[in-house]
Formats: structure tokens, sequence, C-alpha cells
């Protein structure tokens, strides 16, 4: 997972990147939110706009949408308990394009925690 904080005028405050291991897109998206929301909290940041290439997770922490799977609600209660904690915090869907740093982030998280990806395992008797 990748995360960039920024100050008003652009630039980088802090950077993180962390692989995490085996997760879906969207578990991924939620540990970065919560990550960012820690170091946002750590340095004060605040008012806070969080940006996203996830629409799901911002359509639901902006309580648009209902977070429907068990497993992301773990995730979701505490990306919302530490938004609360800081205030006010905004958050915005941005084309992949527009979070290029954190998508790098995210990779370097990836290669460095994992220098040899692979897939774990399949268990042939599913198919």
């Amino acid at each position: 997972m990748g995360v960039v904080l920024l100050d008003p005028a652009g630039s980088v405050v802090d950077e993180l990147a962390l692989g995490i291991g085996w997760a879906t897109n969207n578990v991924a998206e939620y540990r970065a939110l919560i990550e960012g929301l820690q170091m946002a909290a750590a340095h004060g940041a605040r008012p806070l706009a969080v940006f996203s290439d996830s629409t799901l997770m911002v359509e639901q922490m902006r309580g648009n949408w209902k977070v429907r799977h068990a497993g992301l609600r773990p995730y979701f209660e505490q990306a919302r308990t530490i938004a609360r904690e800081l205030g006010e915090v905004r958050y915005v869907a941005v084309p992949r394009e527009r979070n290029r740093r954190a998508d790098e982030l995210a990779n370097l998280g990836i290669d460095r925690d994992n220098p040899i990806a692979e897939a774990p395992p399949v268990d042939d008797r599913l198919f």
C-alpha cells in the first residue's frame, strides 16, 4: 500500500510504502486509508482531504454506500473512528493518474516486502 501526506501547498510531509501480503484491493485501500489517517493525526493535519482512486471506499466513507462485505466492516469502522477523532475529513475520488505517487509507493511496498510475488498454492481439488 502507498500513502502520501501533502501540506496545503502540495509539498510532501510524509510517505509510506508497505506490503501487506495477500489481500483484496478493497482491503488494501482501507488499510492505506487507516495508515494515512493515522499519519495525518501524528502530523496534526487538520482539516484533511483524502484523495483515493477507490470509488467504493470514498462513497462508503462519505456514507453514500453501505459496507456490505463483512470482511471490510472492521476496516471501515476503524477508519471511521480515526476520522471522527480528526474532525473534518473530506473524501475525494480521483482517477488513478492523479494518485500516481501513492500507486508508486504501493508497488514499492509490494516489491520490497515480497521480492518473489508468487500466488499462494492452489488446491486443485477445487476445480
